[in-house]
């Protein structure tokens, strides 16, 4: 099988939705996939560099980088996003390649929605079915439904950019023969929206013997983020250091690394307030506890605000909370969980949010701390693998108030000093969430839509 991944951001580009790609790539091959990725070149994505992750790339899939609009026109707003700077490149590369029929599917692994539109155009001119990648909703309701948390960019901004998305979703929907997800959360929602969709998880079984229905069945598929020891081994052999804190400084450095935002504050809060009455009554708080919060911006370097201090200085932790809002080279990232004595990953109050930054965490083999809304599927998934202490937490409407979360992660977490000791990861439960595992998983599911369309692949 010959597939055609786009995925605009690429390494070196240092951007969360390119990690799917850059870790199935090396195990595709053995998979029985011949892949080729179609991306955009680097130094025109808004977005930090990482040499370290082009190392790890196979040499021998072609990677096609063509050049899009100039990082310029960002100075005009709206016009500064990559799905719209890198659209008529990508379309032009993209009917070249597809041109001479050498490739059987096209997945679309980026959050940058508006690039998959060219979709139903390659289907439609050169007869190659499709696949989109949800890792993010391309249409969200979060913010409409949680008026009091600003969108990123302004309301008006938003708004704008979730009309054209509800204009264009449901168009390509409409000719996609199968989507992948991080959660099933997102396919749920894209049912509620559509009436037209059904998404089909018996995939595997042969088209005739389906029940037909009105509605339009899509094949989908769960497939999170990957995780890959390899990472890590690079890693430490490669002698990557990080600057952001010393770990021979005699402090004890817990460490998340990832965004902020208004949807976190209340696993960061219930946080704050269990160490802040822990100290105040002599509790089980380590000695010189220092707190690192990184890259929780998307801003430029220089330009991050910070969204977690001011939260750690209402509940009086304004001493032991460190904020570095901007973001750092992944190979660092990597670097600052091997070198923290524990690990904390804040979740979302949304309950379809997934943290892809999650595998790496339970492979860092440290403590850990997850403080997720229960709805997540980290949630169940850490009470499946083991790796860490997971809390759960409702919304406040459902009697998930912080005093409550906070007394959860007292008992689970201090009172019980789970910070000194890792949880062990059950490896056999893990493997389904390792890059190799999950390259076999999509050529099952690439085969199996090309078997349901006629078209027979090895």
């Amino acid at each position: 099988m010959r597939l055609l991944i786009v995925s605009p951001h690429f390494p070196p580009t240092n951007a969360a939705d390119m990690q799917r790609v850059r870790l199935i790539l090396p195990h595709l091959r053995e998979a029985g996939i011949e892949a080729e990725v179609l991306a955009v070149e680097a130094e025109q994505v808004a977005a930090p560099r990482d040499p370290w992750l082009v190392s790890g790339l196979p040499g021998e899939v072609p990677v096609h980088r063509v050049r899009a609009l100039g990082l310029k026109w960002g100075r005009i707003p709206g016009l500064g996003i990559l799905s719209f700077r890198a659209l008529g490149a990508l379309r032009r590369k993209g009917d070249e390649l597809l041109r001479n029929g050498a490739f059987d599917l096209v997945y679309f692994s980026t959050t940058q929605f508006g690039i998959h539109v060219l979709g139903p155009r390659w289907k439609k001119r050169h007869g190659v079915p499709f696949v989109m990648d949800y890792q993010d909703p391309w249409v969200s309701d979060y913010y409409r439904e949680h008026p009091e948390v600003p969108p990123p960019g302004g309301r008006l901004k938003h708004e704008i950019s979730r009309w054209i998305s509800c204009r264009d979703e449901p168009r390509v929907l409409r000719e996609c023969s199968g989507i992948t997800s991080v959660s099933d959360g997102y396919p749920r929602q894209l049912v509620s929206r559509y009436d037209f969709l059904q998404m089909d998880d018996g995939w595997r079984s042969k088209a005739e013997d389906r029940v037909a229905t009105r509605s339009q069945k899509i094949p989908s598929l769960i497939v999170p983020f990957p995780g890959d020891e390899r990472d890590f081994e690079r890693v430490r052999s490669e002698g990557i250091v990080q600057r952001v804190f010393n770990p021979g400084d005699g402090c004890r450095h817990w460490v998340y690394v990832g965004r902020g935002g208004k949807d976190m504050e209340t696993a960061v809060r219930s946080l704050f307030r269990s160490l802040k009455r822990s100290r105040d009554h002599e509790g089980p708080i380590p000695e010189n506890l220092r707190i690192h919060f990184i890259g929780t911006s998307y801003a430029g370097a220089g330009r991050g605000v910070k969204s977690i201090e001011p939260i750690a200085r209402e509940e009086g932790l304004g001493d032991v909370v460190i904020e570095h809002p901007d973001r750092i080279p992944y190979s660092e990232t990597l670097r600052c969980l091997l070198d923290a004595d524990a690990l904390i990953v804040p979740g979302s109050n949304d309950p379809a949010y997934t943290a892809s930054k999650i595998y790496p965490y339970l492979l860092a083999g440290k403590p850990m701390l997850a403080v997720f809304h229960e709805q997540s599927s980290v949630v169940s998934l850490m009470r499946s693998v083991g790796g860490g202490v997971v809390v759960a937490f409702k919304t406040e409407e459902e009697g998930g108030g912080i005093e409550l979360i906070a007394e959860r992660i007292s008992v689970s977490w201090l009172q019980s000093r789970r910070y000194e000791s890792r949880v062990p990861l059950d490896s056999e439960r893990f493997a389904p969430y390792r890059a190799s595992e999950q390259a076999l998983r999509l050529a099952e599911f690439f085969r199996a839509i090309l078997n349901a369309r006629g078209i027979t692949r090895n």
